[in-house]
């Protein structure tokens, strides 16, 4: 088994006024990719300022491969880029990793290497040796990426990574994320841009004013309910009153496109078993079953499931 890379117990800030975070409790092993989630407020940016050892817990602990946050031996383990960042204007995109460089004490030579290789890895390329006064904000954050992988760190702390890039940068920035975690690399990722997260990450978990209200891995969270899709043609509503008294499934009929003898019907169930029921009572009915596919269950509805009705901090005026 992998050792473990991100570890809190019992972690707590208490800014007052039940600001902050409350006994969050995480393990993530080395070479996972971790997707942290939660509404504006909920407190992710200030675990990952605790993990990094940019503030200290008010309670709890936390460790990145067993050394205490914050430590020299710690620090040395992880690049970060925060959420809110700013570099000089009037710097190059390769003068702010030289700097950057510098500060991490890195070989001269290794540097210069890194530093070009990394500009191409994130699609800045050429554009390094331009002044960040003409970057737009989509290349500055990928200039933050850089500088959180100079020193080709184990552990990766991304605070919304993708939030100023187009479609193609996002699509670009997944990809580079996906190499790093295949080189064995430890992704602790917070974002809003929950199809990244899904696509992403092996594991995941949701906090909302400050406590952890779920987590596990993506694939179960994507898995807890089995949607089917069904294509049919001699539909009548027998049929639905059928599958609900023997499952207790809900049944949404709507017309097929382009077909006016055949309807869609989506199926909610209880577990994957249950549709082999489903398609004999179809059958048994006199239907004709055209297509029978399951529905992938999507992160952002679970991210709503779970977060309607209660109240989020970040919300308060």
């Amino acid at each position: 088994m992998s050792a473990v890379a991100i570890e809190t117990i019992g972690l707590c800030k208490d800014y007052g006024e039940g600001r902050g975070c409350h006994d969050v409790t995480l393990t993530i092993r080395e070479g996972e990719a971790f997707g942290f989630l939660g509404p504006n407020g909920a407190g992710k940016s200030t675990i990952v300022k605790m993990l990094t050892g940019l503030i200290k817990p008010t309670s709890g602990k936390a460790q990145i491969f067993g050394q205490p946050s914050g430590s020299i031996e710690a620090r040395r383990r992880f690049g970060y880029l925060p959420e809110l960042f700013r570099y000089p204007d009037w710097l190059t995109g390769e003068e702010v990793l030289a700097f950057h460089a510098k500060l991490c004490e890195l070989d001269r030579s290794m540097a210069k290497r890194r530093i070009h290789q990394l500009l191409d890895d994130v699609g800045i390329g050429s554009r390094g040796s331009d002044r960040l006064k003409g970057y737009s904000k989509g290349m500055q954050q990928r200039l933050g990426l850089a500088c959180a992988l100079l020193t080709n760190p184990d552990i990766v702390f991304l605070d919304e990574p993708a939030s100023a890039l187009d479609p193609v940068g996002r699509h670009e920035v997944r990809d580079l994320l996906a190499r790093l975690r295949s080189q064995g690399k430890t992704i602790f990722l917070n974002s809003h841009l929950l199809e990244d997260v899904e696509q992403l990450c092996d594991k995941v978990a949701l906090l909302n004013n400050g406590k952890v209200l779920a987590e596990g891995k993506v694939s179960d969270v994507l898995s807890s309910q089995s949607s089917w899709r069904l294509r049919v043609s001699g539909y009548t509503p027998l049929a639905a009153e059928r599958i609900q008294q023997l499952l207790g499934a809900n049944v949404v009929v709507s017309n097929a496109e382009h077909d006016e003898t055949s309807v869609w019907l989506e199926i909610e169930l209880e577990n994957d078993e249950q549709i082999g029921l489903v398609n004999y009572i179809l059958i048994e009915l006199g239907l004709t079953l055209y297509e029978v596919g399951k529905l992938q269950s999507r992160l952002d509805e679970w991210f709503m499931q779970a977060v309607t009705g209660l109240e989020h901090r970040g919300e308060r005026r």
